[in-house]
């Protein structure tokens, strides 16, 4: 059993297998349990859902508080907060996804488990390579961060930009290259049909299959903010790793609680904006003033704030009567 206490990235084994447990577990109970009742979910219960897989991540990041120390702590919330406010980006374009499709909700719930599985791999993976970078060439956090910096202003001048599904290149590029059925085949992503001249069997991809490929290609375009941004944060693997996947364990709760009024929270994209440069920057002021690295309880009481600061602007613009276009998809 000693394999169990080597290192591994910084850490223990048996500290990578046991979070990988819970993450097992969570996806069982969510596959097993929730999927059942997805057609009964409402916005309270998704609320009520949401609020359990934060508590999970606050109640792991307290154990990293005591267990590994109150820096690793605090550095740790302060990613888990970035995460989750940066995947409400991810709910606003994965309801735009939805609708223009017009995917039943039982069917986005579908295409969320089996696409988190794919997230789960891919920012594993995005994390392992940004680790190695970090690792071996140490000016590569100075790119993050130049990046985070350009990224962040962009997005403050960029507007109320709007997804376009119609002409998504992924989208396009499926729609003419592989054999895709016009309707919804039930809840399958591939289906076998007879060609409509031949009469010759031939399998064809449904639209919940290219909506799929969609949410997860959007993710993987949103990661290359959030993964520089946490490890603008700490490099420590295991921090940067285990925030990220708990800020992405409860985004199915997070999209069925808020995608019915993404609208509430339009202004928040530029409080997000403004976290990016926050975080950005601090590398280089901490350069500047001959730190190491801006302390954590400082980053995390700035990115709070701003956060807050957003929420509340955005529902106090909104307020008021119901907004017409909730971004949701048709049932």
């Amino acid at each position: 059993m000693e394999f169990l206490f080597a290192d591994w990235l910084g850490k223990p084994v048996w500290m990578w297998i046991g979070f990988h447990v819970i993450v097992a577990v969570l996806l069982a109970f969510d596959l097993g349990v929730l999927q059942k009742k997805t057609g009964d979910l409402g916005v309270k219960e998704s609320l009520m859902l949401s609020a359990f897989y934060i508590t999970l991540g606050l109640l792991f990041g307290g154990w990293v508080w005591w267990y590994v120390s109150p820096q690793s702590g605090l550095e740790y919330l302060t990613g888990f907060v970035i995460e989750k406010s940066l995947s409400m980006d991810n709910v606003f374009v994965i309801a735009m996804i939805f609708g223009y499709f017009a995917i039943p909700r039982r069917s986005q719930y579908r295409v969320l488990f089996w696409g988190i599985l794919a997230v789960i791999l891919l920012r594993g993976l995005m994390i392992g390579v940004g680790a190695a970078l970090v690792e071996n060439f140490g000016w590569v956090l100075y790119i993050f961060a130049a990046f985070l910096v350009f990224t962040g202003i962009k997005m403050l001048f960029a507007g109320d930009e709007h997804y376009d599904v119609e002409n998504n290149a992924i989208y396009k590029f499926m729609r003419s290259r592989f054999r895709m059925t016009s309707e919804l085949q039930g809840e399958k992503f591939f289906v076998r049909l007879p060609h409509p001249e031949t009469g010759k069997m031939l399998t064809y991809m449904t639209p919940l299959f290219v909506v799929l490929i969609m949410v997860n290609v959007a993710d993987v375009i949103f990661a290359v903010d959030s993964v520089p941004a946490i490890f603008a944060i700490t490099t420590d693997t295991f921090i940067v790793y285990t925030s990220n996947i708990f800020a992405i364990l409860g985004l199915r709760a997070l999209y069925f609680a808020l995608a019915a009024m993404v609208e509430r929270f339009k202004y928040l994209k530029y409080a997000l904006a403004l976290v990016l440069v926050f975080i950005g920057s601090k590398i280089f002021v901490a350069d500047m003033l001959g730190l190491a690295k801006v302390p954590p309880s400082i980053s995390l009481g700035v990115t709070f704030a701003i956060l807050a600061i957003g929420v509340v602007y955005s529902l106090y613009k909104t307020a008021g009567p119901a907004k017409s276009g909730n971004g949701s998809a048709h049932s």
